[in-house]
């Protein structure tokens, strides 16, 4: 087993059974990380005092299918600011809207959208939003989305308690009978204003997160979308294109490129992406014990974790798939006949 694979198991085992001193970072670099953080803070544009205006995309896409029988389908989003769309304009450019396009046109039916996710917002939030989700006994989602990690991440939270918390939640989602997929952890080190030895740091605490939580949310029925590599080397490359305004934030062809990452597990997890579900060997795809699966996938943007075996000779087994992307069609929501609870605060 690699090292990677070692240490995400670690984490996700004090996570299962309640332990919390399995850090993400070395305490010898704890002092330059916390002046490296400050520094890149002041540069960024998430840390104000005023409440984070973000475009509300709740409502119904892929109205054409709405008239011919089939209900719409229920679809949550949870997290932080990236799964709320910070950083953008418009509720059609957010990657909650491209998503519920995205499978309105896959699916053939229309979607009702629901976004409770909070601009700032740690792992530790999504009992909260799981509650406002499950609230309703006249609206129970068929599929959530999940997107959290990067606040935890700058804010030191021990890795154990953020793929406790996570867990947890896909749990009480899989219990609620809705499919879960899981958005790990971005790559922070891709972020322009922080610098060295921030980034290097940054980079590994991420995928070491992105690795657990892939072992925490499988093991609860759950899928996971490795977003860090496919985002890092991409935001790198193409800062002024793919960060907003903030430059720590998306642009709008940013969240378009992490919908195409997701969209194909978000189908595939109803059954209605049209690819065959065995492993293309081609494309290294295959089955894996879970923690060896889950430390592959932080190495390419993309990959597709999911529950496969229950036990094997060395645990859990999971499947690797690396999806064909397609891009999102945008559109804007039409009213859905509810209102969210779970408006964007402060971060």
């Amino acid at each position: 087993m690699s090292s990677r694979a070692r240490v995400a198991r670690r984490i996700a085992a004090g996570a299962a059974y309640g332990g919390g001193g399995i850090g993400l970072l070395g305490a010898a670099a704890v002092g330059v990380v916390l002046a490296e953080v400050q520094i890149a803070r002041r540069q960024v544009g998430n840390h104000g005092t005023e409440p984070v205006h973000v475009p509300s995309a709740d409502g119904l896409y892929g109205r054409a299918y709405a008239d011919v029988g089939a209900e719409p389908v229920r679809f949550a989003v949870l997290g932080d600011s990236t799964a709320a769309g910070q950083g953008v304009h418009r509720a059609r450019q957010t990657p909650a809207a491209l998503l519920a396009s995205g499978l309105a046109a896959v699916a053939e039916r229309a979607v009702q959208l629901r976004n409770v996710a909070l601009p700032g917002a740690q792992s530790d939030d999504l009992d909260r939003q799981v509650a406002l989700i499950l609230a309703d006994p006249d609206w129970q989602p068929d599929v959530c989305v999940i997107m959290i990690g990067a606040n935890d991440v700058t804010h030191r939270i021990p890795a154990t308690k953020s793929v406790r918390h996570l867990s947890a939640a896909v749990r009480r989602l899989r219990t609620a009978g809705a499919e879960v997929v899981v958005g790990t952890c971005p790559d922070l080190g891709s972020v322009e204003p922080v610098q060295q030895p921030l980034r290097w740091l940054a980079r590994r605490a991420s995928r070491q997160l992105a690795a657990a939580q892939t072992i925490g949310t499988v093991e609860q029925g759950g899928r996971t979308v490795s977003l860090g590599d496919l985002l890092g080397p991409e935001f790198s490359a193409n800062p002024r294109e793919l960060f907003g305004p903030d430059n720590y934030h998306p642009s709008a062809e940013g969240y378009q490129t992490a919908a195409m990452a997701l969209l194909p597990t978000l189908c595939a997890a109803l059954g209605v992406w049209p690819d065959e579900e065995r492993p293309d060997v081609s494309r290294a795809e295959g089955f894996l014990p879970v923690a060896r699966a889950a430390a592959k996938a932080v190495e390419e943007g993309g990959t597709e974790v999911t529950a496969a075996m229950p036990t094997g000779p060395r645990g859990p087994w999971a499947l690797l798939k690396r999806r064909r992307r397609r891009r999102t069609p945008t559109q804007d929501p039409a009213p859905a006949g509810f209102s969210s609870s779970g408006a964007p605060g402060a971060s």
